[in-house]
């Protein structure tokens, strides 16, 4: 038992230490990287591996197969779970295109669920889909894909928020989503907002908050107004509120707060808030305007999160720089599991 330990921790430990490592350390300093995900999600599964083989050899086939039963069980319901969301999305939410991601993802990933044990039975012998295999197959594949690479999006949100951060800035970004009635902020906003507040609270040296938001043309004031409004109403100091009230989207947010850090002295550490599942992508356009952050997610509402996380992902997805790289990896993971599975 002992030697198995040993042999474990000369063999997958360097491993298992390395890459978790290397994703804490890329996560803290160059968050925006897509790329951190994917060695997430390999530090996870090595984990896995790693820690089961402090086991004697029975118990570590039992918990690699319950790992195995449970993510079986987990892809499985996925599908449903999503649909569940979107329904719950529409009944709670206008109807728009975007209220309706979770439910087109839940029927797409249970289409290739199906498309999958279509291709296992009908490989079997079980089921007379002839010709259409390997149209299953593809179908099976490509749903397969596509859903790994919103997983690990969806992972990897979720995994900067729980790193501890030092909260000493000297600038804190509060991006703004809209007001509810033309005045009042949304609860959505107020969430960044408080957050904001929170990490103000927190700082020794006080930051100056920049609350970030124009007027759109329902609206009856600016975000940043109303923002501003809210911060001075729970006890933060005119002085320290830095209004930022001409931008209309999130990179109008992040360049027109840069240029008012830019005019200030001194240390410029910044945090941005936002909701927690628009942080990576405001990180990604923080780095493109060569503005270091830090990236502070406030908490949604659980329903609206699945929907919002997708939505994300797609406006990722769809950059020049994801978009060539995700595709290539799609041609090349396609041949090769055609491959496996047909020769």
């Amino acid at each position: 038992m002992l030697q198995g330990i040993l042999d474990n921790l000369l063999t997958l430990g360097p491993l298992f230490a390395g890459l978790w490592a290397i994703t804490i350390l890329l996560t803290v300093f160059r968050p925006q990287r897509y790329l951190n995900s994917l060695l997430l999600m390999a530090a996870l599964l090595v984990t896995v591996v790693f820690v089961s083989g402090f086991f004697s050899p029975d118990v570590r086939g039992t918990i690699l197969l319950v790992f195995f039963l449970l993510t079986a069980l987990a892809l499985f319901l996925v599908p449903l779970f999503l649909i569940i969301n979107g329904i719950q999305m529409l009944r709670r939410e206008s109807v728009c295109p975007a209220h309706l991601l979770s439910l087109g993802l839940g029927i797409a990933v249970g289409i290739g669920e199906i498309a999958s044990a279509a291709y296992v039975l009908g490989t079997a012998g079980m089921l007379p889909i002839g010709r259409w295999n390997l149209w299953m197959l593809m179908l099976a594949v490509t749903v397969f894909y596509f859903s790994f690479l919103v997983l690990s999006f969806v992972v990897y949100s979720v995994f900067m928020q729980i790193l501890p951060r030092r909260m000493d800035f000297d600038f804190v970004i509060i991006h703004g989503c809209g007001l509810s009635g033309g005045d009042h902020m949304t609860k959505l906003l107020s969430n960044r907002v408080d957050k904001a507040i929170e990490i103000y609270k927190k700082c020794g040296k006080k930051p100056f908050l920049i609350p970030s938001g124009g007027q759109g043309a329902d609206e009856k004031i600016s975000e940043a107004k109303a923002m501003a409004d809210y911060l001075v109403s729970h006890g933060i100091p005119e002085a320290r509120i830095l209004p930022e009230d001409r931008s209309g989207t999130t990179e109008e947010n992040l360049k027109n707060s840069k240029a008012i850090i830019d005019t200030r002295p001194g240390s410029k550490k910044t945090a941005l808030v936002s909701s927690n599942y628009h942080v990576y992508r405001c990180l990604r356009l923080a780095r493109k305007l060569h503005l270091p952050c830090t990236g502070i997610g406030a908490d949604v509402a659980l329903y609206f999160w699945p929907s919002a996380l997708i939505r994300e992902f797609i406006a990722v997805f769809v950059t020049k720089e994801f978009f060539p790289w995700a595709i290539l990896g799609y041609v090349l993971f396609s041949v090769l599991a055609v491959y496996a599975f047909t020769i």
